[in-house]
């Protein structure tokens, strides 16, 4: 089986790097990354295919600029997650998780969706948009099963 894991930078790369060490070898790899993070390719211990790609946000954007982008990024992304052998997309975090979660979506995969650690009184964005459709989705602190009330209360992943 393999998974595609979405890095998204700084805590959010952290935690999936520890989710796919305690997945561990037996399962193959490829990972998705903002072409302008120059630290998660260099934290991978479990190797597998890299994708590089342009973020969907800009800092201080509009909601309507971010929006048009959003939708400009899902549609570079299909030939991608199209061509992909993974079965399941694994995301944690930024704007990149949340749209590659749902072209994912969109082909038929799998999406596993971790709110952050860093969210223990209320959501994200892309926590929000991805629970409307994720297969599975966990909360790391039990008060934010207040807001997602079909998440999956699992603690904090390692």
């Amino acid at each position: 089986m393999q998974l595609m894991i979405v890095l998204g930078m700084g805590g959010h790369t952290e935690q999936m790097i520890r989710l796919v060490g305690a997945l561990g070898k037996k399962y193959k790899y490829e990972y998705v990354i903002a072409e302008d993070d120059k630290i998660s390719e260099k934290k991978i211990k479990f190797p597998g295919k890299i994708h590089k790609i342009k973020r969907t946000r800009g800092a201080h954007e509009s909601l309507f600029s971010s929006i048009f982008r959003n939708v400009v990024r899902s549609f570079e992304l299909m030939p991608l997650i199209a061509k992909s052998k993974s079965s399941t997309i694994i995301a944690c975090g930024p704007d990149i998780a949340a749209t590659v979660c749902f072209v994912g979506k969109l082909f038929g995969k799998k999406v596993v969706f971790l709110e952050s650690w860093s969210r223990v009184y209320s959501k994200s964005y892309s926590g929000r948009f991805v629970y409307l459709f994720a297969d599975k989705f966990f909360v790391q602190w039990p008060q934010m099963k207040k807001f997602y009330k079909k998440a999956t209360y699992a603690g904090r992943f390692l």
